[in-house]
């Protein structure tokens, strides 16, 4: 028991210092891109550091893991089965897969509108500037397509945060089967069960809204 609860702390010191590792990579990355943009701005060059900025993001995080030795634990042939290890539920990846490609087919459509949405003019003011379509996607096209974009694209990530209670349907026991379910059968306190899984989902799509308003609001177009 205490050698599962160690195992356990360790893995979990590993993930944080991994996850700080990757924290401080993007924020690096995100610096150097802040130093690109001045710089073109300025001289009206971009230097090229899409290497630069992946490996501030991915060395990091690899020598965390080779100091480390971060795993999620092997697979060990105990009595008549394997104990440990990584495992899978087939409801989960039943739910994973539906809940991926139902969502993703219609962000994808939300993306193909917003990209519609602009003028075909700004492509080719762009490409007789002598732009290149990559870097006149990135510069003028998807700048005035987010905010097109990201407004319904709020909408679609509270429907999968709402749509992942159906995973009771293919028997993975989320937080709707635990405490909508389990709980309130065994405690018949259907009010407190259920004011409680309210609560927690409100939590969870204001969280995810609030974010998202940011995102919004930084990617808005200003007028000067």
């Amino acid at each position: 028991m205490f050698a599962n609860t160690r195992l356990r702390f360790d893995v979990s010191i590993d993930l944080l210092a991994i996850l700080a590792a990757l924290g401080l990579g993007l924020w690096a990355a995100h610096l150097v891109k802040r130093r690109a943009d001045r710089i073109q701005e300025a001289t009206g060059d971009r230097p090229t550091t899409w290497y630069l900025r992946l490996g501030l993001v991915v060395v990091p995080v690899i020598a965390v893991l080779m100091v480390t030795r971060f795993h999620l634990g092997y697979p060990e042939l105990k009595g008549f089965n394997f104990q440990g290890g990584i495992y899978l539920r087939n409801s989960f990846i039943a739910l994973w897969l539906a809940l991926s490609l139902y969502t993703a087919a219609f962000i994808a459509e939300i993306v193909r509108a917003g990209i519609l949405a602009i003028s075909h003019g700004q492509t080719e003011a762009a490409a007789a500037l002598g732009l290149r379509p990559n870097r006149i996607m990135s510069l003028v096209i998807l700048p005035q397509a987010l905010r097109v974009i990201v407004p319904p694209l709020i909408s679609q990530y509270l429907n999968l945060t709402k749509n992942s209670s159906l995973a009771i349907a293919v028997g993975y026991m989320d937080i709707t089967g635990t405490l909508g379910g389990i709980t309130l059968n065994q405690t018949g306190r259907e009010l407190e069960c259920i004011l409680l899984l309210m609560l927690i989902y409100l939590t969870i799509s204001l969280s995810i809204s609030a974010v998202m308003n940011w995102y919004n609001e930084s990617v808005k177009l200003r007028e000067r």
